[in-house]
């Protein structure tokens, strides 16, 4: 059953909803003018709706609906930053035709993913799912908007506004949708949510950890419940690695990252997975320089205690690209031993010395175990020291081509980092005196 919100004239002076009161306050339900102005003030809607008119059975469903109805900056960054999530009713290959941007789409499912004016828009044909077995990708057929939204994972996801015809800026909603938006609960729509797509516990733990949601008690028996019977072996790793990777880019990854431990998740992901220090986390999050990797930091510190032989082989398994594993692997295995060679360091070469080749990440997750200074030093001066020659430089002084013209190199560069040689002369000097013995 789909409930469709009367929000043609109330008995309200607003001519608005008002819900029974959360834990903060009562929850307004704009009227239909105003939701769909709402709409339009996202930055990637004016695009959108310039494309598709007053085309009539397109909705905007799922997060940024509930973000809207929430009344926060959340809808207005996720229309600045993020893809709107569109339900037609009616063939999507004529609409993506319509937009006329990039695109990329998934016949399988009814699906496709335009790009309009640097916006993102995912578009999916309205439709029933079923699964065949637990964890598999769901077969689809066509079906109205009151099925698609209740194949859905929360009912607070489950409110869509149609954008135009004559219902535009109306909302519809599961039962309970509103009702648990309001009191800003989690709940699944039936009991086999989490066995059907476990991967849905993972956006239990990023809603709740993202938006302070309280999860509704029969929900969080039925994710222990899923837990408990095995359901993540049910998933392949690339779906496990792609959930782990967008709770990493969530504003607040350690929160995030975590959460997964109320559940379990993470030590179903590897006995020795997560994050077992959030302060820790934190100081590391905080010392990461601009050109460094938040997710990637995230990652290397709920893995920090994985033995290093088995970790790439786990990053593989979930489908982490190359750089991202070595990154995140180096990260992890490497912060101890450079967290012990900084703490003794004393000159800047030094310090160069016990980061050499190492990542912004590493850098972080090495000085928040105790040698921050050393660490602000390198991120902010050392490691960005360059010598004015180059192994062509020592060639031509004459010195074999071979192991002594880096060894040359590199003491010529020891010596600029701790003062001792300065301009081009100075240092081809050094560097061929090392070079020679």
């Amino acid at each position: 059953m789909i409930l469709m919100v009367p929000l043609a004239p109330l008995p309200v002076a607003t001519g608005t909803l008002v819900l029974p009161a959360s834990k903060d306050a009562p929850m307004r339900i704009p009227g239909p003018e105003e939701l769909i102005g709402r709409v339009r003030a996202l930055p990637s809607a004016p695009a959108l709706l310039a494309a598709v008119g007053d085309e009539p059975g397109l909705h905007l469903v799922g997060g940024a609906v509930r973000d809207l109805l929430l009344g926060g900056h959340e809808a207005r960054d996720r229309g600045a930053t993020g893809d709107l999530d569109l339900v037609a009713e009616g063939d999507v290959a004529a609409l993506v035709a319509r937009l006329g941007g990039p695109h990329r789409t998934h016949d399988r499912f009814g699906t496709a993913t335009v790009i309009l004016e640097g916006h993102g828009y995912d578009l999916a044909t309205a439709r029933r799912e079923a699964y065949a077995e637990p964890g598999a990708l769901p077969d689809v057929s066509p079906g109205t908007l009151g099925e698609d939204l209740l194949r859905r994972d929360f009912t607070v996801n489950t409110i869509a506004i149609t954008l135009g015809g004559p219902h535009a800026g109306e909302l519809t909603a599961t039962p309970t949708a509103l009702e648990d938006l309001t009191t800003r609960r989690l709940r699944v729509l039936h009991d086999r949510s989490f066995i059907d797509d476990p991967t849905r516990l993972f956006r239990l733990v990023r809603y709740a950890s993202r938006l302070g949601f309280e999860v509704e008690p029969e929900t969080l028996a039925l994710a222990r419940a899923a837990m408990a019977g095995g359901a993540l072996g049910t998933v392949s790793g690339a779906r496990i690695g792609s959930e782990l990777r967008l709770l990493a880019r969530e504003g607040d990854p350690v929160a995030a990252l975590a959460a997964l431990g109320e559940l379990g998740i993470d030590r179903a992901i590897h006995p020795r997975f997560g994050i077992a220090d959030p302060s820790l986390a934190r100081r590391a999050l905080a010392l990461l320089a601009p050109d460094g990797r938040r997710d990637l930091l995230a990652l290397a510190l709920a893995a920090a205690e994985v033995p290093p032989e088995e970790l790439a082989p786990l990053l593989d398994e979930l489908a982490f690209d190359a750089d991202a594993r070595d990154r995140i692997v180096a990260a992890a295995s490497g912060a101890d031993r450079a967290a012990r060679a900084l703490c003794i360091a004393t000159l800047p070469s030094e310090i160069a010395a016990a980061l050499a080749q190492g990542s912004p990440e590493l850098a972080a997750l090495a000085g928040a175990l105790g040698p921050a200074e050393q660490v602000r030093e390198w991120l902010a001066r050392l490691r960005h020291v360059r010598l004015e020659i180059d192994g062509n430089d020592l060639i031509g002084a004459g010195v074999p081509q071979g192991p002594a013209v880096g060894q040359g190199l590199r003491a010529a560069l020891a010596a600029k980092l701790d003062g001792r040689v300065a301009g081009r002369e100075a240092e081809l000097a050094e560097a061929s005196r090392a070079a020679r013995g």
